[in-house]
């Protein structure tokens, strides 16, 4: 049995599952809570059912997996021959997840290094696969960690809502509390920057505050060699719009990635979600 450095994740990185299956990436669900039924992302629920269900106001909450799940996780990948293990999480400022998983890599049967990336979504997936390509290139437990944090220090994330209802509902806006007196006069936009998600710019129409993420990430971008994730919630002919015009905007670009966010994000920033990962390589 081959020794090798292993990769988990959480479910937040939105990464392909062929992607994941190509470099062994392992993700631990975090859950979804439908009303009275507990549902794991990426199995137990569609993000159409999340829509529907926010669409019609029921209530949504998410929950972190628990210390267990992550035991079990490491257990299964130690016994299929890896010698430690890279954990790699959505921020600790929004997600008791990697508190979980620190909790139970305590006991791990081999070395597990639990890291905070401060991210989400494939802001976080980029980080899992930074790590997962030095591990594959032989790289140590501690070479593919630096690996994902210079990866994750280099990231940023700019989101559109069509609402900061849902953020406000879900506790997850911090700083953006500010712009919510104004919030059915103005469409938001917002950035991840210290692992929470902030208020950047109030713009008045939706096409507007669109034209302008499109020019914040052309700037972010810039010309050197960058990795591009285009996410939505039920907005799928906006989100291609936008990855067809920045394929022509941003002339480093290397991967680009277009996908709809699972339940966990989307229940937190509702229908019409717009968000932009910008990764250097």
């Amino acid at each position: 049995m081959s020794r090798h450095v292993a990769i988990v994740t959480d479910s937040t990185a939105y990464l392909p599952p062929r992607t994941m299956e190509r470099h062994g990436i392992t993700a631990v669900p975090l859950t979804v809570v439908l009303g009275d039924r507990a549902l794991e992302e990426g199995t137990e629920i569609s993000t159409r059912s999340l829509a529907q269900a926010l669409q019609k106001r029921r209530p949504v909450t998410t929950s972190r997996p628990s210390p267990q799940q992550f035991a079990d996780t490491y257990r299964k990948v130690a016994e299929s021959g890896a010698s430690g293990i890279v954990s790699l999480h959505l921020s600790a400022e929004l997600s008791g997840t990697y508190d979980a998983a620190v909790i139970a890599a305590r006991d791990a049967p081999v070395p597990v290094r639990v890291v905070d990336t401060g991210m989400i979504a494939m802001a976080l997936g980029f980080c899992a696969l930074a790590a997962a390509e030095t591990a594959e290139a032989g790289g140590t437990l501690d070479e593919a960690v630096t690996a994902a944090e210079k990866r994750a220090s280099g990231t940023f994330a700019y989101f559109y809502v069509d609402t900061l209802d849902y953020l406000r509902r879900g506790g997850r806006i911090g700083a953006a509390q500010a712009l919510l007196g104004s919030a059915l006069a103005v469409k938001p936009l917002l950035q991840l920057e210290g692992g929470r998600i902030g208020p950047l710019e109030k713009v008045r129409t939706a096409s507007k505050a669109i034209a302008r993420l499109e020019e914040l990430v052309a700037e972010r971008a810039g010309s050197a060699p960058v990795d591009i994730a285009v996410h939505h919630l039920a907005a799928p002919e906006r989100a291609t719009a936008l990855a067809e015009r920045l394929k022509s905007r941003v002339p480093g670009l290397a991967d680009l990635h277009v996908s709809e966010v699972g339940a966990v994000i989307g229940a937190h920033t509702g229908p019409g979600l717009l968000g932009v990962v910008v990764s250097p390589r």
